[in-house]
């Protein structure tokens, strides 16, 4: 990116870079760590979008399409994981195993709706600035793909990801417990 001065390639890959601080993040500063698998699949997400720059999402068909229904199941794992550690840590919180379907796919459609704005927003910018695009939207039916590749996504994690992730949900549940007890005592 910086060889070709790009400053979407050169954004592209610092946020992907700082993304990929997250795992490292949660088991210094917060002792909840993440098995290989799951660190895995969210560098890979990041990856795959950050390498998509470098002209893949042009040249190689379905990259996009790839890179959200990946990017999807990230964030449908994250909503799961925090939804379902909150819910284990309180009593005051149920969410029925059902709901839990759902709310995975609410949330990642929301998720995707905001990116989406995003995209429209840094289109309109570009056009009224006269700057370089760094974010693109071709169309409605281009949005509509992606909203669809998102569900699916959202749809992998919600059918099979639930059992997959339980164990980083009570870990954060614990974690969530221990801060609280902590601060009680202060």
């Amino acid at each position: 990116g910086i060889y070709l001065k790009d400053t979407h390639v050169v954004l592209n890959a610092i946020a992907a870079f700082g993304i990929t601080f997250v795992p490292n993040v949660l088991t210094r500063k917060y002792y909840i760590s993440l098995d290989p698998s799951l660190t895995l699949w969210i560098t890979l997400a990041v990856f795959l979008d950050a390498l998509g720059t470098l002209s893949f999402y042009e040249t190689v068909a379905r990259w996009d399409h790839l890179t959200h229904a990946l990017s999807a199941s990230v964030i449908a794992a994250a909503g799961y994981v925090i939804i379902r550690a909150i819910d284990i840590y309180t009593d005051d919180l149920y969410i029925p195993p059902r709901f839990m379907f759902v709310f995975i796919l609410l949330f990642v459609l929301a998720a995707g709706v905001i990116w989406e704005i995003l995209e429209f927003l840094t289109d309109e910018m570009v056009v009224k600035f006269e700057m370089e695009a760094f974010l693109t939207q071709h169309g409605i039916s281009d949005t509509m793909r992606d909203m669809l590749f998102d569900l699916l996504g959202a749809l992998a994690v919600a059918a099979w990801g639930t059992a997959y992730l339980s164990d980083i949900s009570y870990r954060i549940a614990r974690r969530i417990e221990s801060f609280s007890a902590s601060r009680n005592e202060k």
